[in-house]
This record gives structure tokens, sequence and C-alpha cells, in this order.
């Protein structure tokens, strides 16, 4: 058995619907928590039109597409590795990618894809919201990912007025008169 080349990233180019088609079209029909909603012609003419619109980054290696990112600006549409070629660090090499070209990214994961959530965390996207699944085709919950983590917000300080009033206590508050 010979080693193979080091992963090579490059922009899609038309030839590639088919070949990013079925890693998509692949993890819809392999996942038993998924719909079935697309044939494999639907997903080539799904990826197609990504491609045009230029926001996907393939994974190569050894010349044959093993992972896929798509980003339409901040928004990560889609990450997907072929399941033979997971555990390769191609998840990590595209997102890399997509970090060092956008900041901030944003993402949506199915709440059941407990693999994803692992992963997404471990790469430094924190949970922003969670859904019932209403708004998406699927109608499967999800959660939005965001990167980077967003900075705490300050904690409010004092104004100089504030901070110089005395804080209410029994010492120095007036008593009332007793009867």
């Amino acid at each position: 058995m010979t080693a193979s080349s080091p992963p090579i990233l490059r922009a899609a180019r038309s030839t590639d619907a088919g070949k990013i088609a079925e890693i998509l079209h692949s993890f819809e029909v392999d996942t038993p928590w998924m719909p079935k909603q697309h044939t494999g012609a639907e997903a080539i003419s799904f990826c197609g039109t990504m491609i045009d619109r230029g926001w996907v980054t393939i994974a190569q290696i050894d010349g044959r597409v093993e992972g896929f990112l798509a980003r339409d600006g901040a928004e990560i549409c889609a990450l997907y590795v072929r399941d033979t070629a997971r555990g390769q660090g191609l998840g990590r090499l595209l997102l890399d990618y997509a970090k060092s070209v956008q900041s901030p990214l944003q993402l949506w994961t199915f709440q059941a894809n407990e693999g994803a959530q692992r992963f997404y965390l471990r790469e430094g996207f924190v949970e922003q919201t969670r859904t019932d699944g209403a708004r998406n085709d699927e109608g499967l919950p999800d959660i939005q990912y965001i990167w980077p983590a967003p900075w705490p917000k300050p904690e409010a300080k004092p104004s100089a007025t504030e901070a110089t009033k005395p804080a209410a206590s029994k010492l120095n508050r007036p008593e009332k008169d007793t009867p």
C-alpha cells in the first residue's frame, strides 16, 4: 500500500458537482435520523448552484474529492467529508481555511448530529441558538453556532454619582418615629 499525498484545498469547478453531491447525498441516505428528501440528481443540481455562486472549496487527496465546505460570506452552508475520509483532519483543514478568510462565521447543525456538535465546539464555535426545526426544510431541531466566541459583555460600571452614594443599609436609613 502506498502512502497518500497530503490533502489539497482548491475552489470547486463545475465538473466537481457530481463528486460533492455524492458526499452530500450519501450523508442523507446513510444517516438514520435524516429525512430522505432528495434524489441524487437534485443533490447534483444543488451542488452545481453552490459552485456557480463561488461558495465551494474542496479537499482532495490523490486527485479524489474527499470533502467540501460551502460558504456564503460569514455563513457556512455545508461542511461534509466522505465517510471513508473522516477522522483525518479534512474537516478541520476546511474549517481553518474558512476561518482564515472570514471572521466571524456562523453555521447551523442538527441537534441529532452529535458528532458535528462535538467537532464545532472543539474548533472554538459557541452555541448561539436552538430551534425546534420549524424553519428548516427537514423539520429537525437545530443549533446555530458562531465563531469566534463573542467576548463577554463588560459589567456595567457605576457612574461617578452612583459610586459616591452610600449603600442603602439599615445604618444610613432614617428611622421612623415610633408612637
